[in-house]
């Protein structure tokens, strides 16, 4: 899930005519693509509301066939909404529509090793390291010929979008980060945290053994391991076994493991990455700052976020806002989805 940044909380003890169909919203405003200045107050979603997204696409990027939802008309602003870990595009199911109906064009992409999302080549390395990812999105962009986009994500897409908000600010307009600061930094990964700390993220060592990389193979093993993340890190959450159903079917991806079990071994440097992305890892592991518009958002009872922002606010440089959500777990943007797409739409006009 998230970069070990500070555990002071754990220690102590985130087209119109389909939009309207999908969602019974009312028809399309074109407030999103006004100016800068006050942002409109978006109607309340209940959580759960929506189910599915439309017929998704795949356009080909990079070293992927990228699966991805698509709602709101073709020419409005672009948000690209980015999900976590073990979660997939239906952590935006609600916020979506949401945007939509706001005038917004959303993109939901499947990461690599989730949903849709194939490697183009069986030679390809099942890399996960955190610049790959990053970079993932960007020949995303590129593919759907998306200029500039406001990024907004949670665990993976957090890490994922303050990635090209730091390297690429030319390519994001504006960024919500649940969680606030999430570059990895594997130097510091090497330094023990306070064993209730190191609790929270005991999945994090099982995927360093052999043992969890097989049981994450095991496609029982990962669904039972997925739902008790789930049920842990959103302890108020009152998800029903169908919601819980719609998102494992993302981790049947033929490359789910082999993508998961990288992404923490490499997080703990116990697993290399790639040549090809050194340069940008090297400019990752110097903590960039963040200078587009953020808002941050953190959830309450999330057990890896801090009780402030004091840990990285220095890392955001440009207009900024910190929310706590109360009574909301880690699955931020699904727990909470108004609040979340609610800090879309405001940050798009800071």
């Amino acid at each position: 899930m998230m970069n070990r940044r500070t555990f002071g909380k754990v220690v102590g003890l985130a087209t119109g005519a389909t939009v309207a169909s999908l969602a019974g919203l009312p028809a399309l405003s074109t407030a999103a693509a006004g100016a800068r200045g006050t942002a409109p107050t978006l109607p309340p979603v209940t959580p759960g509301t929506h189910t599915s997204f439309p017929a998704l696409k795949q356009v080909r990027a990079g070293v992927l066939d990228i699966g991805y939802a698509e709602l709101g008309p073709a020419r409005g602003p672009v948000v690209i909404c980015l999900h976590g870990w073990p979660y997939d595009i239906h952590s935006f199911v609600d916020v979506a529509p949401l945007l939509a109906a706001q005038g917004y064009r959303v993109i939901v992409p499947y990461l690599r090793g989730h949903g849709t999302t194939r490697f183009l080549s069986s030679r390809t390395v099942r890399n996960a390291q955190q610049s790959a990812i990053a970079l993932d999105i960007v020949a995303l962009m590129d593919a759907l010929k998306i200029e500039k986009a406001v990024l907004a994500g949670f665990d993976w897409g957090s890490r994922t979008a303050d990635i090209i908000a730091a390297l690429y600010p030319q390519r994001c307009k504006a960024l919500v980060s649940v969680s606030g600061y999430l570059i990895t930094n594997l130097q510091a990964n090497l330094s023990p945290l306070p064993p209730k700390a190191e609790y929270a993220w005991w999945y994090q060592y099982y995927f360093a053994t052999e043992r969890g990389r097989l049981a994450m193979q095991d496609k029982d093993k990962r669904r039972e391991l997925a739902r008790l993340v789930w049920d842990t890190v959103s302890p108020t959450w009152k998800f029903d076994d169908a919601t819980f159903d719609r998102t494992a079917a993302a981790f049947d991806n033929p490359d789910y493991a082999a993508i998961v079990i990288h992404n923490y071994r490499w997080r703990l440097s116990l697993a290399e990455g790639e040549r090809r992305y050194d340069a940008v890892e090297q400019r990752l592991q110097a903590r960039p700052v963040i200078k587009v518009p953020t808002i941050v958002l953190d959830a309450e009872l999330d057990p890896f976020t801090a009780p402030n922002d004091s840990g990285y606010r220095d890392r955001f440089t440009g207009a900024y806002e910190h929310r706590t959500l109360p009574g909301i777990g880690h699955d931020l943007p699904q727990e909470a989805p108004t609040a979340f797409a609610q800090a879309v739409v405001d940050v798009d006009h800071l």
